[in-house]
């Protein structure tokens, strides 16, 4: 289990949490309770997201159920080593959104001592692996998955399956265009989609 009360010691050791699942999980609940338990503990944090996601708040952090701490906007995870100086905690929000750079960022911050969480969607809508979060949790010392509640059946979820007609990867949404679902139920969803999908279909018809 990772450890969330480390001391502020001139030995200070780093490393790697990170915080995963389907959207309305309670990723980013679980963050920021990481990093005001580390605040609490009179250490020095600062908290970064992607200058993109400002569904809830330009610069603030927020969950879904509204709760929230003050963040640092940036546009690519090279600028979270330009701000990381004299601090023991490092909390990074939706990181599937960032680039492919943000794996070597953390590790950089985790060499240096910095204690480093991190919460993001493993996968995308079509149940794929998402940006740099499968290289992020190879690397984390501690990893947590949590899940949501199926919308179709009440079990647990683990994909956040779109409601909409968009391909595109990055698409910001909340109710409204997503809702969270179990293995059998996004199955079932994506055929409703395109009940064909498994025909092959024939050249000559």
């Amino acid at each position: 289990m990772f450890l969330e009360n480390s001391t502020n010691n001139k030995q200070q050791r780093g490393w790697i949490e990170v915080v995963c699942g389907s959207m309305f999980s309670g990723k980013t609940e679980e963050l920021i309770r990481r990093l005001k338990r580390a605040k609490i503990a009179k250490q020095r944090v600062e908290i970064f997201k992607p200058a993109i996601d400002v569904r809830y708040d330009v610069q603030d952090v927020v969950s879904h159920d509204a709760n929230k701490i003050r963040s640092t906007p940036v546009t690519n995870s090279s600028n979270i080593l330009l701000m990381a100086n004299n601090v023991d905690v490092i909390g990074i929000d939706e990181a599937q959104f960032f680039d492919d750079e943000l794996p070597s960022v953390c590790k950089q911050l985790a060499d240096s001592g910095i204690r480093v969480i991190i919460a993001g969607l493993d996968m995308d809508f079509k149940g794929n692996p998402f940006g740099p979060m499968p290289n992020l949790m190879a690397q984390a010392e501690y990893v947590t998955k949590v899940h949501a509640i199926c919308m179709r059946c009440g079990d647990l979820a683990h994909v956040s399956h779109r409601t909409v007609v968009n391909e595109k990867l990055v698409m910001l949404g909340e109710t409204d265009s997503y809702e969270p679902l179990c293995r059998n139920c996004f199955n079932a969803a994506k055929s409703e989609v395109n009940p064909d999908k498994n025909i092959q279909e024939n050249p000559h018809k």
